[in-house]
């Protein structure tokens, strides 16, 4: 008798399945590892007001901020915005279009602490472990998937720092 492990930070909807089915067995690991808190998430209208706070909250306790916003062409718009909020302050703007060594220098330069703020697309949602960064603001959260968004607030916490993600939406239509 063989048996197979399957293991995924998420269940991939074919595996989840199966494991409905009876086919596979799931369990379920719902703690965080030790020495790591759970990430805190809010849902959000967009206004200055809490990216405002967001970032200030973040920065008072020296860490850094992720913020996603998964349109390139409106990347450098944001970009202006969050220097009107925020005049001093350090942003690599990062998305899957640019120049890889471009892409790289920025990258390592957020690593290393040269940028208080990471502007990216979605591209960020696996592989970076940055331990400093414990906030991530996700502009148009509406518009992602939950496992994408799952995997995207996977970025924070990543040490025992207390880490924050905040799930921005669209303010209403009138």
């Amino acid at each position: 008798l063989f048996r197979s492990l399957s293991m995924t930070a998420t269940p991939i909807p074919r595996t989840l399945n199966m494991a409905m089915m009876g086919i596979k067995e799931i369990s379920v690991i719902a703690t965080p590892p030790p020495d790591r808190l759970s990430v805190r998430t809010f849902v959000c209208r967009d206004s200055d007001q809490v990216i405002t706070e967001a970032i200030q909250n973040e920065l008072l306790r020296e860490g850094q901020v992720f913020f996603v916003h998964n349109r390139i062409e409106s990347l450098y718009e944001l970009e202006k915005r969050l220097l009107t909020l925020f005049p001093k302050m350090k942003i690599a703007v990062v998305h899957g279009q640019m120049d890889a060594d471009e892409l790289e220098k920025k990258m390592l330069g957020f690593y290393q602490g040269n940028f208080q703020i990471l502007l990216t697309t979605a591209i960020i949602e696996s592989g970076l472990d940055i331990p400093n960064a414990n906030t991530m603001i996700i502009q148009n959260a509406d518009n992602f998937g939950l496992a994408e968004l799952y995997q995207l607030r996977g970025r924070v916490g990543r040490s025992n720092t207390q880490a924050f993600c905040y799930l921005v939406i669209p303010p209403p239509h009138t």
